[in-house]
């Protein structure tokens, strides 16, 4: 399959990536090295070039077997890692220079590379945005050629205004048909600063595949059984922050508008219907979601009507308990 290709920072990727935070293993379960990689080959047989991964993420397992699987494919995958969630305890005290550099230096050996392609730090907490320091580091190891760029991973659209000051490259942020608030403000800044955009959850955690009811049953070590209310972080990042039963509300009126119950490519379609995004980053643990994921290039554009009525439902069910909080 051809995927139409978009710039991040100042190289072309593929508009659909990867995202790996549960790279070959469903929440809760023994990471499997074998399905990690052919969720991989299926990234690689399907024309993705983009990567995205943490250091934390399975331990450091999704770096390593992502850095096992470049190694066969020379200079085909743009790799985008974050870093700084790895602290315990991660708060604004764990993000010096000297962190940084151990950070980075984690990350370039897990990935068995010499130079990283885009490190983001990892939704560090609200302080470390005051803190120039952090991004003069990151811009000291840029130099040494460690990395060729550097950005954020927020939870915040505030938090990406303020890094935008520094001269960042990229800005990951969640975007997704539940998620507006980064038109209003973000993505018209990132456009005249010429900084990339990653758009992450883009599925909602899934709600947006149209596949989750009432009744659905979530594990008990999956995030979206226990951070409903941001036990455990960010309740962003889970289910985007809406309600879940307003969601399931919301999803019904757009599997009508779109006259099908899977609506995840339409969803995906959505947020590349906005040009200022680089790419959208939805994630897979086993090969055939990385299949399923493509299907949005093979997704017709929406049409006007389409995106308004978008917008009605989310003012509709999501805007007044989501758009003010991120």
């Amino acid at each position: 399959m051809d995927i139409k290709e978009r710039i991040l920072c100042g190289r072309k990727v593929t508009e659909i990536g990867l995202g790996t935070w549960q790279l070959g293993t469903k929440w809760g379960t023994p990471f499997d090295a074998d399905e990690a990689r052919r969720v991989l080959e299926a990234a690689y047989n399907g024309g993705i070039t983009l990567i995205d991964t943490a250091d934390c993420y399975l331990g450091g397992q999704s770096e390593q077997a992502i850095g096992d699987f470049i190694k066969t494919h020379p200079d085909r995958f743009f790799v985008s890692t974050k870093i700084g969630r790895r602290s315990n305890p991660h708060n604004a005290d764990a993000y010096t220079p000297e962190t940084v550099a151990d950070f980075i230096d984690g990350s370039l050996e897990r990935l068995g590379v010499e130079r990283l392609d885009l490190v983001l730090l990892h939704c560090p907490p609200t302080p470390v945005y005051d803190k120039a320091e952090v991004f003069e580091a990151l811009e000291k190891i840029k130099k040494t050629g460690k990395i060729s760029a550097y950005g954020v991973s927020v939870e915040k659209v505030s938090e990406g205004i303020k890094a935008a000051e520094y001269g960042i490259s990229a800005i990951e942020v969640v975007f997704n048909m539940f998620r507006h608030k980064p038109l209003d403000e973000l993505f018209p800044l990132c456009k005249e600063k010429n900084i990339g955009i990653l758009a992450r959850v883009p599925l909602a955690s899934g709600l947006l595949t149209g596949k989750f009811s009432k009744d659905t049953v979530f594990g008990e070590k999956d995030h979206r059984n226990y951070n409903r209310d941001g036990k455990s972080f960010d309740k962003g990042e889970t289910f985007a922050g809406v309600d879940y039963e307003k969601g399931l509300m919301a999803v019904d009126e757009l599997k009508k508008l779109f006259g099908t119950d899977d609506i995840a490519p339409y969803a995906l379609k959505w947020i590349l219907m906005h040009d200022e995004v680089s790419a959208v980053i939805p994630g897979a643990s086993r090969a055939e979601q990385v299949t399923s994921n493509l299907r949005a290039e093979e997704t017709a554009p929406l049409t006007a009507e389409q995106m308004k009525a978008v917008d009605d439902i989310y003012n509709k069910y999501i805007r007044e308990d989501v758009h003010n909080n991120w």
